[in-house]
């Protein structure tokens, strides 16, 4: 799992700051994981996030932004709680999911959403 910041995550996923129309960057469907450090529910995503890394490797990419070192990023999403979930397919609109997910639906987003199988 690879930390975003603004600068990484305009040049890797989407440059929100010149582009307004949506134009995913990636080579893979994505995960986004909007989390802070002192957040509960954060510290229990991470490691399920970290199992389908492994599980998903070279099918799709998992990232993480600090909604607290990267507030320009989190507003540019409307990220207004933690943790927040960003799924990008490879060809339709990312779509957002709030709160603490479990592993099963995780792999159900990734299958539905992001057309991983």
């Amino acid at each position: 799992m690879e930390q975003l910041t603004k600068d990484t995550f305009k040049e890797k996923i989407f440059d929100f700051e010149n582009n307004s129309e949506w134009a995913y960057k990636g080579n893979l469907p994505a995960i986004i994981d909007f989390y802070a450090d002192w957040c509960g529910p954060c510290k229990m995503v991470a490691p399920v996030l970290q199992e389908l890394s492994g599980e998903y490797a070279g099918k799709v990419n998992i990232y993480k932004v600090n909604t607290d070192q990267e507030p320009e990023l989190s507003g540019a999403f409307g990220i207004q709680s933690v943790p927040s979930l960003l799924f990008i397919p490879m060809e339709d609109q990312p779509r957002m999911a709030a709160g603490a997910l479990p592993k099963k639906v995780f792999q159900e987003i990734i299958k539905d959403v992001l057309k991983v199988n």
